[in-house]
């Protein structure tokens, strides 16, 4: 090598580090507005009902549950023995995910070739996406999925430009812990090996790494596998349950339609520009796996009528690539370069007016004007509960705190040779988890409930002698006792309707031993 080649070389790593040190300033300043936006309504209206019940499985650690794979119940634990038992210590996680989720997308921009533009542009449509803002604003698995998704991709790029195998060791590691938050990651990881294969990209499947990398995944996916298994493939009786009795059918059109409405119509050419970039760029041609993939991904949740939200993760990787494209169209003419930035004016604007239907910004009241002005939440619904002026997302955080005040003063209002032995009977896990979350300030011993994973936790060794019953199915349950009192009925005009009118009995002598009665409380859903 020659002094001159020398010093070129010198030049292009300094060139690459101010590169690189750009764009991690700019998307850790997105990364960062992101977070700003998720804490500003991290503590308005109420906890989420899945997130009390998420709480109360973190309480019984497992390998597994009825309806999910066990990495949920181990964060809840995690945050409320490492923050505390807050709304903000609990949501926490779930919006710092959601922002690694915005910075790792213009970082993937930058890895298929995108410039600052580029990825300015696709980290600003994920920031402002709708259903990511949701997803991100409570304690769920659907926080934390996009990121093991766009880390897999993100692995999966960096070897196709021809780093080391290596790294699918890295992958296997990622989507094995992908697998115990959701099992979509199934379907992901099946997407994008068939992606590979159809783009041509065959020969990586000749490197040991990646069959290690799935062992990997696999190992780590064992344990819930074989809880599973030992306890009669639960998750597949929820997910049938859900689609007869729950879960709103619609079609492939309504699927696609509903991707636009998630992630806001005005980003529609973002996301549309990138699928279009895999196949059509010749710098694509690469990456084309990643098209394939959401090809893939979108025809299995289609033919398997999953809710319409299920292939939302698989979408940073498109508007990574979308960033690109439209970076490739703005600025190939100058004349061209003031649709760039009106473009990103756009996709802010209609980012702030939709942003309360993502964050719970405004006070709940403002909040039903504006969504009056704006039906924009009422577009979408994937399961039939009936439509009230609250989007299921919020109104599902209204009422557990005063259904357990409400149970509260029943339970205080017994004889004490009464609550000493008198067991609390929800109906469901929500407000079985409100009794739980709620119920030591306020004197309550934990419930109990045929609903998932409570049915496996049991009746606790109550006899039955004496049962607080109330919420769902309150009536028919009490049908099952000798003597049921109808002491209280608790309301809360912001809750669901499942949660409106909620009847609470004083139950006593059951007809059975309530271990015996157990199986008709069963409720899998």
């Amino acid at each position: 090598m020659t002094s001159l080649e020398g010093a070129g070389s010198a030049i292009d790593r300094v060139m690459a580090r101010e590169s690189a040190r750009s764009s991690i300033v700019l998307l850790l300043t997105l990364a960062l507005a992101k977070l700003l936006i998720q804490f500003a309504g991290i503590n308005h209206y109420g906890f989420f009902r899945d997130e009390l019940y998420y709480m109360a499985c973190g309480e019984h650690l497992a390998w597994g549950y009825i309806d999910q794979p066990p990495l949920i119940a181990l964060i809840a634990w995690f945050a409320r023995h490492a923050f505390g038992n807050s709304i903000f210590d609990v949501r926490l996680l779930p919006a710092l995910a959601g922002a690694a989720v915005v910075f790792l997308t213009g970082w993937i921009a930058r890895e298929l070739g995108g410039g600052l533009f580029a990825q300015f542009l696709a980290a600003l449509a994920m920031l402002f996406a709708p259903a990511y803002l949701a997803f991100d604003s409570f304690l769920s698995m659907n926080a934390f999925e996009p990121l093991f998704w766009v880390l897999c991709a993100w692995i999966a790029i960096r070897i196709v430009k021809g780093e080391s195998p290596k790294l699918w060791v890295a992958f296997g590691a990622i989507a094995g812990l992908g697998l115990e938050n959701k099992h979509t990651m199934l379907v992901f990881g099946f997407a994008l090996l068939a992606g590979l294969l159809l783009s041509r990209k065959g020969n990586l499947f000749r490197s040991k790494w990646i069959w290690i990398g799935g062992a990997i995944a696999l190992a780590m996916f064992l344990p819930n596998l074989i809880w599973e298994a030992r306890n009669g493939w639960p998750q597949i009786l929820v997910v049938r349950n859900a689609q007869e009795f729950k879960n709103v059918e619609i079609g492939p059109l309504r699927f696609f339609v509903d991707q636009i409405l998630f992630l806001q119509p005005i980003e529609l050419p973002v996301w549309l520009a990138g699928l279009v970039w895999f196949f059509a760029a010749p710098e694509g041609k690469r990456f084309r796996f990643l098209g394939w993939a959401y090809l893939i991904v979108m025809i299995i949740f289609i033919c398997l009528h999953g809710k319409s939200y299920y292939a939302l993760p698989i979408y940073p990787m498109l508007m990574a690539a979308g960033g690109v494209a439209l970076e490739q169209v703005f600025f190939a003419a100058q004349r061209r370069r003031w649709l760039a930035w009106s473009y990103c004016v756009l996709v802010l604007i209609a980012g702030l007016i939709t942003l309360p239907f993502g964050v719970p910004l405004l006070p709940v009241d403002t909040f039903i004007r504006y969504s009056e002005i704006l039906p924009y939440a009422r577009g979408v619904k994937t399961e039939r509960d009936p439509t009230v002026a609250l989007p299921q997302l919020y109104g599902d955080m209204f009422g557990w705190k005063n259904m357990a005040a409400s149970v509260a003063r029943v339970y205080d209002g017994l004889p004490p040779q009464d609550r000493a032995s008198c067991a609390i009977l929800a109906g469901n896990y929500g407000e079985a988890g409100a009794i739980d979350y709620y119920g030591p300030a306020l004197g309550l011993p934990k419930a109990i409930s045929g609903h998932n994973n409570y049915f496996l936790w049991g009746p606790r060794n109550y006899s039955g002698e004496c049962v607080i019953v109330f919420g769902e199915n309150a009536d028919r349950y009490a049908r099952l006792f000798g003597e049921a009192q109808l002491v209280a009925t608790i309301t809360d005009h912001h809750a669901m309707p499942s949660e409106q009118g909620v009847h609470v009995y004083i139950c006593r002598k059951p007809s059975a031993p309530l271990a015996i009665l157990w199986t008709n409380f069963k409720m899998i859903i």
